[in-house]
């Protein structure tokens, strides 16, 4: 969903930075649509469009004092140390307690864990008398207790912060980017307004029109010395993309510090559904459809009434009231009056339909209602009409009061199952008001029903901008319709997909949660798993209260907005994911943080999936009542425990900069803190499962190679040997697990000239395998693992005839011939020039002889956006190769084979050869494919474009709705149509 590119930034392996300088963040990849429909610039559900990326102008690194590395090898046996550029630990982690007998008291025991280890914070007692206490946010038993440092009369803005995690005065886990250097900045030159108007045109908002503009003069330390810097929050003003930035301005100089880009761009026994009550309930009561409506797009008005008090007639059992003081969602707390509208304490909702500005909010709430019944006509008008926009004049304006309700009573459910789950007022939560129980109010989640919908350009997108505790949020839910070679999804409002508008709030508390009040997630790593959180809390709030959303299993994010049931707006169902962490960077875009997020939701689901093994799936009554509070959570079921972890952990990233392994280590930290540590081994078994063992390594939070761990230190891993056979025994092979091998990272190889070694260890289970190298095929296998065994893969991959690395070479069409046969999906061929059909790359096969083809692999993969010099176009999906033909020709036979005359075809693929379904295709539908051919003699053979994913694929093809504004049929509509792109061409002998 739309993509907030990071939003803080995190650490890796053993000497990795959290703060990593420069923050490098990789270039957006293609928008949605672009090139595309000449009448409309669909907006990207999936995050492809991106503003200005997070950055980090800050340079060098401290390195930690010997004594400080002294007490890290001292430790290293039962304690891992990760360090900052700052010289202080980002992460001190251990399966045992840091610490003990430090007290009752969480804070002053944080503060004596400090003061213990001088030598590894480098603050003296007095400066950690000093510190300011930020929060003491509670974890079952245990606390987060997050202090934050001062210099000189300036609180640090970014980073300066240590978060210790602790329980009955034993420390288990620290996070910091705490400075060694203390002392003040020099006086600031700079004026606020200059910061302003700096910040401004860093950022590309007008600051005259922008709708959020504060500065606040504050600290921000970096290994050269510590700075004076205004901190700058502006929301833009105007039509485009959506722009809001928190940027530290250097006080001193006017130089950009850093920016942060806060957009995030996607039982019976209980009552049961009911049909809406043709009479008006006694008391509140909003009409809802508690996940979509009907799967089937039909009219049926299947919403429920969600209300004060479940004995009000024709309610379901949801108590429509903020946990901490019982009040009304409709209720102004400062009055405790109604507002008889879309107006409440924690979310206030409008109708946005004229304006394509992101961060405006609109002015017309729901139509007053005096009896508090906020059931609104809905008749499915936007899907009946097919896209009209002639019904948003029409009497029932496209259903929008009934969105606008829908939306309301949407956030406030989110915003009441996150506060029991510890995203309340201290955790810097959105409210209006919130009493004396801390925290900023002034902020509560301001909603756009139909945002931007008098706009043809904007649609089929979903975003949440978040600026720190004290600021309102804002978030857009947009209409969502077909687009000619960008998105084919039905007529449909995202108002009503609660697993849309479950991701897009959850942005918000994860935002808020992580890092502490003022930032949230920074870096591509953290970014991906920002988007994924935003997946696994929508997801799991809808699974707890056993609302079905539409999809082939409840684990599918969009199912509804998307007309995809399979796998909604993702490349995967969560539940069905091939993908684990040495596939980061995989798709099509590079370290497009809406893919690698599928990692880490493949990740937690396989750790929920553990818990619900342990500790069962319970009654839908009993699910409901531990998503209440009604239950203790040691009654409640396994998938309620890990949520409550996933919430705990975000409390223990004192920096939003993570990579997968701090966020690894935080649940892990949670689960000692709250349980114990009764859960370690099942969290490191799944953990393990996905690659995030316990060797698993990188650089920092925008790496985009890491090192995979497939081990675990709680399971009696089993030993595995990669061993080729055949022509490929003495050939250096590359072992892959998982099914893509373009921009991912091998477990194993038999080069002698790399570190890495055939021998890696593997927690027991089931993987897929794949295996290749230079003048070598793709190999893919399946191989189980048990506990404790030895295995030797014997594999033997075939001899590539078509490939790079053994002579072969490649000439044709369009640009990049090289790229089809040099062994990679990571590369792609491609002609820009239409017509697609018969462009063609003829390629030398390798060696003098004439060869008996058999078979050949063809991958349709495209490649990140990269600025190739002869391919500057952008990778859009609709580009990629749907059928072929393969011809040969035997220059030894006699024939001419610089004459295209001279090939025979020997292979017709099938029309969906690489099929792809709505609403567009996918990295998975495009993956190398094995094609069985005619066997032929041959010393050259020619790849034939027939047709695309654009001009090839039926259920892009015509139009598809009655917008007169609006293009559907790619072929002629997109400008994508007459360009074909193809990754590999391999050619086997058997």
């Amino acid at each position: 969903m739309s993509p907030r590119p990071l939003l803080k930034t995190t650490l890796l392996a053993a000497t990795a930075a959290s703060l990593a300088f420069p923050l490098a963040v990789a270039g957006a990849g293609p928008a949605l649509g672009e090139p595309g429909a000449p009448t409309r610039a669909a907006a990207d559900f999936q995050g492809e469009e991106h503003a200005k990326p997070d950055l980090d102008n800050r340079t060098g690194r401290v390195e930690p004092p010997a004594s400080a590395q002294a007490k890290a090898r001292s430790t290293a046996a039962t304690a891992t140390i990760r360090w900052n550029a700052l010289g202080t630990p980002s992460v001190i982690t251990s399966p045992t307690p840091l610490a003990e007998g430090l007290g009752s008291d969480p804070e002053r025991a944080a503060r004596a864990y400090l003061k213990a280890n001088e030598n590894l914070f480098g603050l003296p007692a007095a400066a950690v008398d000093a510190l300011e206490k930020i929060a003491v946010n509670p974890i079952g038993a245990g606390h987060a207790v997050m202090l934050r440092q001062r210099f000189g009369t300036l609180p640090a803005g970014q980073d300066g912060t240590v978060t210790v995690g602790l329980a009955d005065g034993k420390v288990f886990h620290v996070t910091s980017t705490l400075s060694r250097e203390t002392g003040a900045p020099p006086a600031a030159r700079i004026t606020e307004q200059r910061a302003l108007e700096i910040a401004a045109r860093d950022g590309e908002i007008d600051l005259a029109t922008a709708a959020t503009k504060e500065a606040a003069a504050v600290a921000v330390p970096a290994p050269g010395g510590v700075h004076n810097a205004w901190q700058v929050t502006l929301i833009g003003g105007g039509e485009g993309e959506p722009a809001a930035y928190t940027t530290h301005v250097d006080a001193v100089s006017g130089a950009i510090l850093t920016r942060e880009n806060l957009v995030d761009h996607l039982d019976p026994e209980e009552g049961g559904a009911h049909s809406v009550s043709a009479h008006a309930p006694e008391g509140p009561a909003w009409a809802v459809f508690p996940a979509n409506p009907p799967a089937d797009y039909s009219s049926a008005d299947t919403r429920v009434l969600w209300c004060l008090s479940a004995s009000q007639a024709g309610c379901e059992r949801v108590k429509a009231s903020d946990p901490a003081t019982g009040k009304a969602w409709d209720v102004d707390h400062t009055t405790d009056g109604s507002s008889g509208s879309s107006l409440g304490n924690a979310a206030r909702t409008f109708e946005n339909r004229a304006s394509g500005d992101s961060y405006s909010v609109g002015t017309r709430s729901n139509a007053a209602k005096a009896d508090r019944a906020y059931r609104y006509p809905w008749t499915n008008q936007w899907y009946e009409a097919k896209c009209d926009p002639a019904t948003f004049d029409s009497p029932g304006e496209a259903d929008l009061e009934a969105a606008i309700a829908n939306l309301n009573a949407a956030h406030n459910r989110m915003h009441d199952w996150a506060y029991r789950l510890g995203f309340s007022e201290t955790a810097w939560n959105m409210q209006t008001h919130n009493g004396d129980r801390g925290g900023v109010g002034n902020d509560p989640e301001l909603g756009n029903a139909q945002a931007g919908a008098r706009l043809a350009h904007v649609r089929n997108n979903a975003n949440q901008i978040t600026p720190r505790d004290g600021i309102a949020p804002v978030t857009n839910m947009y209409l969502w319709q077909p687009t000619a070679g960008g998105f084919y999804g039905p007529c449909v409002d995202g108002d009503y997909d609660m697993s849309v508008i479950g991701h897009e709030y959850t942005h918000a508390i994860s935002g808020r949660m992580i890092g502490g009040p003022l930032s949230g997630w920074q870096g591509a790593q953290a970014g991906a798993m920002n988007e994924s959180t935003s997946d696994l809390f929508a997801m799991e709030y809808l699974y707890e209260y056993g609302y079905r959303p539409r999809g082939e299993t409840p684990y599918v994010t969009g199912g509804y907005v998307t007309g995809d049931a399979k796998a909604g707006i993702r490349n995967y169902d969560m539940s069905r994911s091939p993908l684990n962490y040495s596939n980061i960077a995989y798709d099509v875009v590079g370290q497009q943080v809406h893919a690698d997020g599928e990692i880490w939701s493949a990740t937690q689901f396989d750790v929920r999936r553990a818990f619900i093994k342990r500790y069962g799936l319970a009654t839908p009554k009993v699910q409901r009542a531990c998503a209440e509070g009604h239950r203790p959570l040691d009654a409640c079921p396994g998938n309620r425990r890990w949520v409550q972890l996933s919430f705990d952990a975000l409390l223990l990233m004192t920096s939003g900069a993570v990579s997968y392994i701090d966020h690894r280590d935080a649940i892990l930290a949670a689960d000692a803190i709250r349980f114990g540590g009764a859960n370690q081994d099942i969290l490191w078994n799944a953990f393990a499962g996905r690659g995030l063992g316990k060797d698993a390594a990188g650089t920092g939070p925008n790496d985009p190679d890491p090192t995979p761990s497939f081990a675990s230190p709680h399971a009696r891993n089993a030993t595995a040997t990669l061993a080729p056979e055949g022509e490929a025994a003495n050939a250096p092979i590359r072992l892959y697990v998982g099914d893509y091998e373009n921009r991912s990272v091998p477990v194993a190889d038999t080069d002698p000239e790399t570190p890495l070694g055939p021998t890696f260890e593997i927690t027991p289970g089931t993987y897929s395998f794949l295996a290749t190298g230079p003048g070598f095929g793709h190999t893919r296998f399946t191989e189980t693992f048990t506990r404790g065994e030895t295995e030797t893969l014997d594999v033997e991959p075939a001899r590539n005839h078509a490939s790079a690395a053994a002579g072969a070479t490649a000439t044709g069409d369009g640009v990049n011939h090289a790229e089809l046969i040099d062994g990679t999906e990571s590369t792609n061929w491609a002609s820009l020039t239409g017509p697609a059909a018969g462009r063609t790359v003829t390629v030398d096969l390798a060696g003098t002889d004439p060869v008996k083809i058999r078979r050949v692999l063809v991958s349709a993969m495209l490649r990140p956006n990269i600025g190739d010099p002869e391919d500057r176009g952008s990778q859009n999906r609709f580009s990629a190769l749907r059928s072929f033909e393969i011809l040969a020709c035997n220059s030894a036979a006699g024939s001419d084979c610089a004459d295209p005359s001279a090939y025979s075809v020997i292979h017709t693929s099938k029309a969906n050869a690489f099929d792809a379904r709505r609403p567009r295709p996918r990295g998975a539908d495009l993956l190398a494919t094995s094609f069985a051919v005619r066997p032929t003699e041959a010393t050259h053979l020619a790849l034939r474009a027939l047709t695309t994913q654009c001009t090839g694929n039926p259920v892009y093809a015509g139009e598809q709705d009655n917008d007169p504004n609006s293009a559907t049929d790619c072929t002629t509509s997109s400008a994508s149509a007459g360009q074909v792109r193809a990754a590999e061409l391999q050619a086997f002998t058997r």
